[in-house]
């Protein structure tokens, strides 16, 4: 766990309890959960063990500063891949020594709603870092072995995360979060994470940021009889914070660190009130003989009770998928456009869809025609604005409410400001290489934004009395220059043409530039240019 000042927390967490700091909801459990299984404990001290080993070969250390962190991003990921786990090792160039985060993702589940777990595999330099943070490490290694040996039918994609150079600043985990695309962020529906879940002179810690998410641990411990806190020493000071700016629901465990345990605490939990948590935190006598067994099996049982709760489940036997084409389009106040809804039955058979439409700006409606499909079925959604509707940029939700299961698909509203209604440009020129004449134009584009089909029709009228070799080119946002029509070099011409965008095959969004050009034998290059908005 990084260092951090224990105002810091306090102030976090008074925050939260006055209700300054608010969190998404978490993505609600399948509906129907398998047991989930006792996660071995011999197994769990059994990576301890070597994680120890990596250490005394190392220094004392599993720091990113020597060969320590390397060696335990090496153990852990060769069990992984030998259990069928895809691994991906994430160069962090901010970290340490430009240490690695190791990824690794159980390749079953919807790949559209991941639930994440994950622990920092580094230690400080003054010791070997068992408890900070092998014993997360370890715990959610032996979770993932223990998914792959039992390989239970998944409702969700389940993916893991040791985090590099965490003690500099959750420097890894930072680096992850802010390099995925954001449309693999809003894949990850729940990150939890594990930091010092073995402390000496343990407390059950879960953090609070998300009702739901912490329900379900509570659930485990309500259930062992086992009372819990909030984590509020955790709060800020762990990878989760990586997660959470960004807008992903967190939760997580821990025992404590270096606060310290009140008498109220000691009578719930035993232990010795008047001392840290965690008496050897970020010290060389955070060994192997600072883990007891009882908090390492307790929280190593409630991951493997949350995960199976939240990810994995026996699948219903009819389910369907929705997509949308386009995902995203642009329209002026006051105009409309339309989205192609798709179904398909993925299992099972067909089932009864209803659609319905959320998010929208205020101003818009949403249609469906129909509003009712049978999945492998179609509907057209109409998003319709008003002269009111707000310019921005509007996620709008698409649930698809069947029979058997629920799924929803996202599209991209965009509401353009005056700056994309249709222009008329009017302008004379006067070309260099021939003084005595000139070019005098007028552009009108009809319709700057995409229409139902995803397109944008450009109409382009210009009246010249310049004898010479003119063309028009429209130049798309990436540089690509498309020839609609050349003049009459002989005599004065008009240039009248119909250019159709088609913004599913050509990148449209941008700025789109229609070009007046002079390529005569004295090219004086391009003479005039008009901006058009997609």
């Amino acid at each position: 766990m990084k260092w951090k000042t224990r105002l810091g927390a306090g102030v976090t967490a008074l925050a939260a309890a006055l209700g300054i700091v608010s969190a998404p909801a978490a993505t609600a459990a399948p509906a129907t959960v398998l047991a989930a299984p006792d996660i071995s404990l011999a197994n769990v001290k059994a990576h301890l063990n070597q994680l120890q080993a990596i250490a005394d070969n190392n220094g004392g250390t599993r720091s990113p500063r020597g060969g320590g962190y390397a060696a335990s991003v090496s153990y852990v990921e060769n069990l992984l891949k030998n259990a069928g786990y895809t691994t991906t090792r994430q160069t962090c160039t901010g970290c340490i020594g430009q240490t690695q985060n190791l990824i690794a993702e159980w390749p079953q589940g919807d790949a559209s709603q991941v639930i994440m777990l994950g622990a920092h595999l580094d230690s400080v330099s003054a010791g070997p870092g068992i408890n900070d943070n092998g014993s997360g490490s370890a715990s959610i290694l032996e979770v993932a072995l223990t998914l792959a040996r039992t390989n239970p039918a998944m409702a969700k994609r389940v993916r893991f995360g040791w985090w590099a150079d965490e003690e500099s600043g959750l420097v890894g985990s930072k680096y992850y979060v802010n390099n995925l695309p954001s449309t693999e962020r809003t894949k990850i529906k729940t990150y939890l994470n594990f930091d010092m879940i073995g402390s000496k002179n343990w407390g059950y810690f879960v953090y609070d940021d998300v009702a739901s998410i912490k329900a379900v641990f509570d659930e485990y411990f309500t259930s062992i009889g086992i009372p819990t806190e909030g984590d509020t020493e955790g709060d800020g000071r762990s990878d989760h914070a990586s997660f959470k700016s960004a807008g992903i629901p967190v939760g997580g465990l821990a025992t404590g660190a270096g606060y310290i345990k009140s008498s109220a605490q000691a009578q719930k939990w035993g232990g010795t009130a008047g001392s840290a948590f965690d008496n050897c935190y970020h010290r060389a006598c955070d060994t192997i003989a600072n883990i007891p067994d009882v908090p390492l099996e307790k929280n190593s049982d409630a991951i493997a009770y949350a995960l199976w709760k939240l990810a994995v489940g026996t699948p219903q036997g009819n389910d369907f998928s929705v997509t949308l084409n386009p995902a995203s389009g642009t329209v002026q106040p006051g105009q409309s456009l339309q989205v192609a809804v798709s179904t398909a039955t993925t299992s099972g058979s067909a089932q009864s869809i209803a659609l319905s439409a959320s998010g929208l700006p205020a101003g818009a409606t949403a249609s469906f025609s129909p509003a009712t499909v049978q999945s492998g079925g179609s509907s057209t959604l109409t998003i319709t604005t008003s002269a009111s509707t707000p310019t921005g940029s509007f996620p709008i939700t698409v649930t698809a409410d069947g029979a058997n299961a629920d799924h929803t698909a996202t599209f991209s509203l965009g509401v353009g400001s005056s700056s994309c209604a249709p222009v008329t440009n009017s302008t004379r020129l006067n070309i260099p290489d021939y003084p005595a004449s000139a070019v005098s134009s007028t552009v009108n584009v009809a319709g700057c934004a995409r229409n139902a089909s995803g397109t944008t029709k450009v109409e382009v009228h210009i009246t010249h009395t310049y004898r010479g070799d003119l063309v028009l080119d429209l130049v798309a946002p990436d540089g690509t220059a498309y020839r609609m029509k050349n003049s009459n070099s002989d005599s004065a011409d008009n240039i009248d043409t119909t250019y159709t965008v088609n913004a599913s095959t050509e990148a449209a969004n941008g700025n789109w530039q229609l070009r007046l050009r002079d390529v005569g034998p004295a090219d004086t290059g391009y003479l005039s240019s008009w901006t058009l908005t997609v």
